[in-house]
């Protein structure tokens, strides 16, 4: 019997602990320990991107990465893109868009889109395609889902530009 061993790490920006297995993988810490369900393993093989998350701001496939490899990291996960009742930009576009149709892929996609965007502020297609490449939808939601990442691409130079201040 594998020998579990105690990890710490942040979570969503709150430091949490857990036991793990030398066996478990990220997905599997995630939803066994803390009730995470948004990214989900589909393919088992790092192959579809349903499973994405950031690890130290890295996205990375949680179906294949060891739970042991986040002690001491940073995991970010789709739940912990919002601000309370407050979306992201990123997940108010995909919804905008209908990006989405059985919305298994979408946890994953808004992850790697989270990360095209901070590399990439106002992407081409061609980047859009290249970053989501990694990232399979069996429902064929793709012309929405490069709909979204254009309009949250918007939302989020818009937010970043500095606001007129009114004057009276």
């Amino acid at each position: 019997m594998a020998e579990h061993r105690t990890i710490s790490f942040t979570l969503n920006g709150r430091p949490v602990t857990a036991m793990v297995a030398p066996h478990h993988t990220v997905i599997e810490l995630l939803q066994n320990e803390f009730a995470l369900f948004g990214a989900r393993e589909s393919c088992g093989q790092g192959l579809c991107g349903c499973c994405t998350v950031r690890v130290n701001g890295e996205t990375v496939s949680g179906c294949l990465y060891l739970a042991l490899f986040v002690d001491g990291a940073r995991v970010d996960t789709v739940e912990g893109l919002a601000s309370g009742e407050a979306l992201h930009p990123i997940q108010e576009a995909f919804i905008e868009a209908g990006a989405f149709q059985c919305g298994f892929c979408t946890p994953g996609f808004i992850m790697m889109t989270q990360r095209l965007l901070e590399e990439h502020p106002d992407p081409s297609e061609e980047q859009i395609r290249d970053y989501l490449s990694g990232n399979l939808c069996r429902c064929g939601a793709y012309p929405e889902i490069m709909e979204a990442v254009q309009g949250a691409a918007r939302k989020l130079r818009a937010e970043s530009q500095p606001r007129e201040v009114e004057t009276a």
